[in-house]
């Protein structure tokens, strides 16, 4: 369940990082004078945002998924899995093909599976979208933390967490920003990534929302 809450909020952070609104312009989610100053205290306050909305995504998830029902589906699923990878492993032909019996209908529960688990995405990510757009942008500047070590782990400019000397230099040669005063600070919309995925799993646990118990 772990991996899956780190897939929905990669898909989360492909709309942060974008401007369907059209109103942030060339450079990255934040502000050259946000209200709130100071990165200690930025940090701390997205940390509320995460809590904040992490909270509000765990109720959601709580009204409209069927945990027993969900439950059923993850262990039926991971034991037909777990089956079928020791048949392979054991080379037993005749038990593979008695599990590839049940391969439509796993699919079935894996496309239900994953179908609840989208559902409290698409109505979270509205007020998510908005906070990030209209709220977040006015408060923070472009860049709220700093990491000791480059967290841009994913080839490419698309996806980069913290800041860097090149892109520092791109950005000054085309007259942008500054939007980062040094390597390696993590951009707005990037700490919040982080501090959701590191906050999620225990704001399951303590609403009963976690599919692991």
């Amino acid at each position: 369940m772990t991996e899956l809450n780190f897939i929905l909020y990669f898909l989360d952070s492909i709309f942060l990082q974008g401007d369907l609104f059209g109103i942030r312009g060339e450079g990255p989610l934040g502000s050259a004078d946000p209200l709130v100053k100071g990165m200690l205290l930025s940090a701390f306050a997205v940390i509320g945002f995460s809590v904040m909305l992490n909270l509000f995504n765990a109720g959601v998830r709580k009204k409209l998924v069927d945990s027993v029902k969900m439950k059923r589906i993850m262990k039926e699923t991971r034991s037909w899995q777990k089956e079928r990878m020791k048949a392979f492993r054991s080379k037993d032909e005749s038990k593979i093909a008695e599990l590839n019996k049940k391969s439509k209908y796993m699919n079935k529960m894996s496309m239900e599976m994953m179908q609840m688990n989208m559902r409290p995405m698409l109505i979270t990510i509205i007020p998510l979208l908005l906070i990030f757009y209209f709220l977040m942008p006015t408060l923070f500047s472009y860049t709220v933390a700093i990491s000791p070590i480059p967290l841009n782990v994913i080839p490419g400019d698309f996806f980069q967490l913290t800041c860097t000397v090149e892109k520092m230099a791109a950005d000054a040669a085309a007259g942008l920003g500054p939007y980062c005063n040094t390597e390696n600070e993590i951009f707005l919309w990037a700490w919040y990534f982080l501090t959701a995925i590191a906050f999620s799993g225990m704001i399951m646990k303590l609403t009963k929302t976690s599919m692991n118990e």
